[in-house]
């Protein structure tokens, strides 16, 4: 399982330091601006509830009470912060289509809401001959304060829904309060003042190649150039740690592989996050345990997960169906498998993973093993697993040559007599592009 952390170091680009002066990123970029002008997660959620409500009402006495007539400012305001929360982009275009009034009428409303100090400006192009629209601080915070005021209205009124919610529990449903938590991204009430923009070091892979496509809407939301290099995982760490090196970093933010913390911690590459932030505003829960606990070295968090994957397996359902093959469950299955579909002569193959020499097959084996019951080094056994928390004070030692690693590695070599012919240069990236064109039956 690959994990990320991401490493702050603007603020060594504004003041030059060594390398013990790397940071990671506070996730909460909203914090830059000034107290009053900053909106809790929480408040975000609540702001969130508070919206929904007020939509749905709109719309019920609209279909219920006639005649009526639609509130312009009203309409504007539900839509900017509600685009706001969930980190769409806001027109004036689209302003006045959400009013409900005639075109002349919406944009003479949309003045008053601009002149009243409720919108801020944001240019969309370099010419900046277009803008989008954003709610300001002050909207913000009286909005916030509306939400409070609201659902105390709500619940003195109609009573505390909680009770009821509490019976409708159903699998997963514990784990929707700690969801709740998490609000979509949304545009800082300041803009990051960066000479230059963000520069961001990344790993060339598909979660971070979706962040570059949608660059401009996150240029929007931190309101700021965003400027990214995606670097393979084995030339990312050495750039990480050549960087490290410089008296002024190149970059401002740096994603970091999980198996990198201790490295890094030991060579004064990142700090404490307790040195950058309030340790008491994250949630654990909101992050996957073993991502979360990933952070930490010697009890102490560097960073919050921002990705945590899981090894997924493949197979082509028309192909099993077709030989009257069941998914396969084991090992053996997988063989058996691959063994049945693998015909070279007719350009298809049974299976296709991550052999390239160094991280790629590093990852494969490390993984299998697991797989086997093996950890790759020799880890206390605790319920449910491995204890990997006290690193930095283990006596570990490989365990690449127990019976379960043997089988692992006798595994992958026998999944050699059924792969691509190019299988010793495929890592994520080579695997799936010949699964994807119909050429293996399993990756």
């Amino acid at each position: 399982m690959r994990r990320k952390t991401t490493q702050n170091t603007a603020s060594q680009r504004r003041n030059p330091m060594n390398t013990q002066s790397a940071r990671h990123i506070h996730f909460d970029e909203s914090a830059r601006a000034a107290p009053e002008q900053s909106v809790g997660l929480s408040n975000i959620v609540e702001l969130a509830r508070v919206i929904g409500f007020l939509e749905e009402l709109c719309v019920e006495l609209d279909n219920s009470v006639e005649p009526n007539a639609p509130n312009p400012y009203l309409n504007m305001i539900l839509h900017l912060l509600r685009n706001h929360i969930e980190g769409r982009l806001v027109s004036a275009s689209s302003m006045v289509a959400a009013s409900g009034a005639p075109y002349a009428t919406a944009m003479r409303k949309l003045g008053h809401i601009q002149e009243a100090g409720l919108v801020e400006q944001r240019p969309r192009t370099k010419t900046g001959k277009s803008f989008s629209l954003h709610p300001s601080a002050g909207l913000l915070e009286t909005w916030s304060q509306l939400a409070d005021r609201i659902e105390r209205l709500a619940t003195e009124n109609f009573g505390d829904a909680t009770s009821r919610r509490t019976a409708d529990y159903y699998f997963g449903g514990s784990y929707q309060p700690g969801r709740a938590l998490i609000a979509p991204p949304s545009a800082l009430p300041q803009p990051l003042r960066l000479g230059g923009g963000l520069r961001i070091l990344v790993h060339g892979d598909p979660t971070f190649m979706v962040m570059e496509n949608l660059k401009r809407q996150f240029e929007q939301i931190v309101g700021t150039n965003i400027k990214q290099r995606a670097f393979s995982i084995d030339r990312l760490r050495e750039e990480a740690l050549r960087n490290a090196t410089r008296s002024r970093s190149l970059y401002d933010l740096i994603a970091v592989d999980l198996p990198w913390i201790g490295e890094f911690v030991k060579k004064g590459v990142v700090r404490p996050l307790s040195d950058v932030m309030d340790i008491e505003r994250l949630d654990p829960s909101d992050f996957h345990t073993a991502g979360w606990r990933a952070a930490h070295w010697d009890g102490v968090p560097y960073g919050a997960p921002s990705q945590t994957t899981p090894e997924l397996m493949f197979y082509r359902r028309d192909w099993f169906a077709k030989e009257g093959l069941e998914a396969p469950a084991t090992a053996d299955d997988v063989l058996a498998a691959a063994r049945r579909l693998h015909d070279p002569r007719r350009g298809r193959y049974g299976v296709a993973w991550n052999a390239a020499r160094g991280t790629a097959l590093g990852h494969t084996f490390i993984m299998t093993c697991a797989d086997f019951g093996q950890p790759i080094v020799n880890l206390p056994r605790i319920a449910g697993g491995f204890d990997a928390s006290h690193l930095e004070t283990a006596d570990l030692r490989p365990t690449i040559d127990t019976p379960r690693a043997l089988q692992a590695a006798e595994y992958l070599l026998a999944l050699m007599d059924y792969s691509p012919p190019d299988i010793l240069s495929m890592s994520w990236y080579e695997r799936v592009r010949p699964f994807a064109s119909g050429k293996v039956a399993m990756a």
